[in-house]
């Protein structure tokens, strides 16, 4: 049988679909989430409902984001879940959470095995709308998990770490490894929980400054950060933030980047 084909659906590489298969995993997934009645639970990626099935045993309604049309086709169908769920088929890319949120009364909690090939920007995304979610948990390539609770003077500490810990706690929950799949990924996985902050550690003016600050940084990663920074500070105005101007990206705290993005902030009005 076709490796790609789980429960006669074709796995569509363009989506970056791995169906998770491992009860185990499944269960231990739900625990961590812990859902109950007349919480705002959003499901991004639902596809063969793995997950859907018993989150919904503990909730009279669920929202599930599913951008193939064949698998919200599957949902609607499904005589388990049709009567619980609501089925957006859109990009989740493309939705605000802060009018789903408002619709609900209630912040959000967000769960989902994410596509990989997506995993990052729809993070970045979703940190749009910490102000409207309550904690998220989701499945994501090991690698990237590495990369959100990395601490400064690491290689895997770069700009998704940044931006992440800025909005959000960040706590690993588990790891998967591929066999829990079908088709099985080339990598191994892990569920991360993030907890976005009611009041930020550090708070900045603008946070297009951090963005900005942190892509110049992490771009130029192997240079120092006299010179990676050298288009949006002079050496001057660095030495004056107490950075070391031998220094590279890596090497810089959550708190020293909010700083440069305030100190930014204030050069550019």
């Amino acid at each position: 049988m076709n490796s790609r084909v789980h429960q006669g659906h074709f796995a569509r590489k363009r989506f970056g679909q791995n169906f998770l298969q491992d009860d185990s995993v499944i269960q231990n997934i739900v625990a961590a989430i812990q859902p109950k009645k007349n919480q705002a639970l959003v499901e991004i990626g639902p596809g063969l409902a793995a997950l859907t099935l018993p989150i919904c045993d503990h909730l009279d309604h669920l929202t599930v984001i599913e951008i193939d049309r064949d698998l919200a086709a599957r949902l609607i169908a499904n005589p388990f879940l049709k009567n619980k769920l609501t089925v957006i088929e859109q990009d989740a890319m493309t939705v605000n959470f802060t009018e789903l949120s408002e619709k609900m009364n209630q912040p959000l909690r967000v769960f989902g095995n994410l596509p990989y090939n997506i995993s990052t920007p729809l993070m970045f995304h979703l940190f749009k709308y910490a102000h409207a979610i309550s904690d998220m948990y989701f499945m994501l390539q090991k690698e990237v998990v590495n990369r959100l609770v990395a601490a400064p003077n690491s290689k895997a500490y770069g700009r998704l770490s940044v931006m992440a810990q800025y909005y959000c706690q960040i706590i690993p929950v588990l790891e998967v490894p591929p066999s829990a799949f079908k088709p099985a990924p080339k990598v191994d996985s892990a569920v991360v929980k993030l907890i976005p902050y009611q009041a930020v550690p550090y708070p900045v003016e603008n946070i297009d400054s951090l963005s900005r600050i942190t892509t110049a940084a992490f771009n130029q990663r192997r240079k120092t950060i006299r010179n990676s920074l050298g288009q949006l500070f002079t050496v001057e105005q660095l030495t004056d933030l107490n950075i070391n101007l031998d220094l590279r990206a890596e090497n810089l705290t959550l708190k020293q980047y909010c700083e440069l993005a305030n100190a930014y902030s204030k050069m550019s009005i």
